[in-house]
Formats: structure tokens, sequence, C-alpha cells
């Protein structure tokens, strides 16, 4: 399998609907990540293997020192194959390249060792009100 991994990709809504419906698991939506990136985005990675994408996160941030993580998502088939955490390193590196200090991720407990164990990332307090 050669994925290969592009910071600021070109982004197909088609695809990125259908890899995030199969990723969060809910319906295809039409969402139009093209716009929606480019107006509120510091960057965001796609994962490729030949054609299809395989790999995407989002990195919003506060145009200054923090950036934040947004829809990680890894195709099933590629997943426990380190796209994951290639799809984090690029991001990190596209952000320490803009002059960002801090990359923040929040996530669900399932995935906990992947942020920790797999990506380097380490815990701090935080906080969050569902809205």
């Amino acid at each position: 399998m050669t994925i290969t991994y592009e910071w600021r990709g070109e982004v197909d809504n088609a695809a990125l609907n259908e890899l995030h419906a199969e990723g969060f698991g809910h319906p295809v939506g039409q969402v139009d990540w093209a716009a929606r990136l480019q107006r509120h985005s510091l960057g965001w990675v796609c994962a490729r293997e030949a054609d299809r994408l395989v790999g995407f996160v989002n990195v919003a941030w506060d145009g200054g020192a923090h950036a934040f993580l947004l829809d990680t998502v890894v195709a099933r088939p590629c997943r426990s194959n380190g796209v994951g955490s290639t799809l984090i390193r690029v991001a990190a590196e596209g952000c320490r390249a803009a002059g960002c200090a801090w990359l923040h991720a929040d996530f669900e407990e399932h995935v906990r060792a992947f942020y920790f164990e797999a990506c380097g990332f380490r815990e701090t307090a935080a906080g969050l009100i569902a809205l």
C-alpha cells in the first residue's frame, strides 16, 4: 500500500463526505468541504492511495500560536497501518511552518492510545461545554 500525504491538498467534496460518513458513522452528507476549509482552516492533510481518499485531518487555528485538530479520519481498510499518525505528523509540520506553538486535540476515550502513544500528544487539563 503506497499512501501519499498532502498539506492543503485538493479536496473532492463527495469523496470527503463519504470518508467522513464512514469514519463517524452517519449518513453521507452534502458538505461543501472545499469552501469550509478555505474559509476556516489553517490547513488540512489528505491521504491518498492512488486516486482514492483514505485519510483526512482538518486543522483550525486562532490565527496565532494555537492550532486544533478536527475530523481526523482514516478509511477502515487503512487503519492500524500508520496512516492516522502520519496525517497528524504532516499536520504538525504544517502548523510549525505557519508559526504555531501548540497543536491541540480533543478526542473520545476509545482513541486515547492513538493520540498519546502513536502521535505523541500529552495530557493536559481542559474543559468543554456541550452546546
